[in-house]
């Protein structure tokens, strides 16, 4: 028999859910209580974040009729309920992710790779800390220098003592802190959280790039607008007199 206080704590997450358009699920993995506390103040009225038993949120996601959204709930999870679309609201969590460094039992979310260049560790018994999980190294100046670049631990792996040591010797901090979004609801969709993997300075770059392209080809076809209009008067100028050139009628 359900207990009559997780009835009401369904029903009551299910109401909040509906009165919001866009509905996310993070993951609460080893965040700092501290941590946690400041993006919610940063988030103020623009999303509420609601942290309850799995089992809860699972059931209020399935009475409010997003049932799909559930099926991303790994570990511990919480939801974010807001009006900004998914994007933003991923850019806004991205931006209050920092990094920290690998633990033991950590699991990679990425695949963490160890890059080339020169280090500050001094030839000597510290090498050992690197060869022994296979990190490639030789020595210049009396310094171990990276040859190249070399993937330590592959994404899903967990991270053992010895990769720990390795990477805190180098300085490295592969982990990340913050809600990371697991999926997300919007206007009768879910989309994973990798479905939307992709940074504000990604999107924008590919935007100048597009711009760019289009610029170009409405250039190459003639095709007057707004942006390539002194372009295109200038080309006619140009063309113009260089065929009165050809002709003899300009010196």
């Amino acid at each position: 028999m359900v207990k009559e206080w997780k009835i009401k704590a369904v029903e009551e997450l299910k109401e909040l859910i509906s009165k919001y358009p866009v509905v996310g699920l993070v993951s609460l993995y080893k965040i700092p209580s501290a941590a946690f506390q400041k993006i919610k103040y940063e988030l103020g009225d623009k999303a509420k974040i609601k942290v309850a038993k799995k089992s809860i949120i699972i059931r209020a996601l399935e009475a409010a009729g997003i049932k799909s959204l559930g099926e991303y709930a790994e570990g511990q999870v919480g939801l974010i309920l807001t009006e900004m679309n998914p994007y933003k609201l991923l850019f806004f969590l991205q931006k209050k992710t920092t990094s920290a460094p690998a633990k033991p039992g950590d699991v990679a979310e990425n695949d963490i790779v160890v890059p080339a260049g020169p280090t500050d560790i001094p030839a000597g018994p510290a090498i050992s800390t690197l060869t022994k999980v296979k990190i490639p190294t030789k020595i210049e100046g009396g310094k171990v220098v990276i040859p190249k670049d070399f993937v330590v631990c592959k994404k899903g792996e967990k991270i053992t003592q010895d990769i720990a040591a390795a990477l805190n010797l180098l300085k490295l901090e592969p982990m990340k802190i913050g809600l990371k979004l697991l999926a997300v609801y919007e206007n009768g969709k879910v989309y994973a959280g990798e479905e939307l993997d992709i940074t504000e300075e990604e999107i924008i770059n590919g935007l100048n790039e597009a711009y760019s392209k289009a610029l170009m080809l409405s250039i190459g076809i003639e095709y007057p607008t707004k942006e390539n209009i002194e372009i295109l008067i200038q080309k006619a100028y140009m063309n113009a007199k260089s065929l009165a050139k050809e002709i003899g009628e300009v010196e």
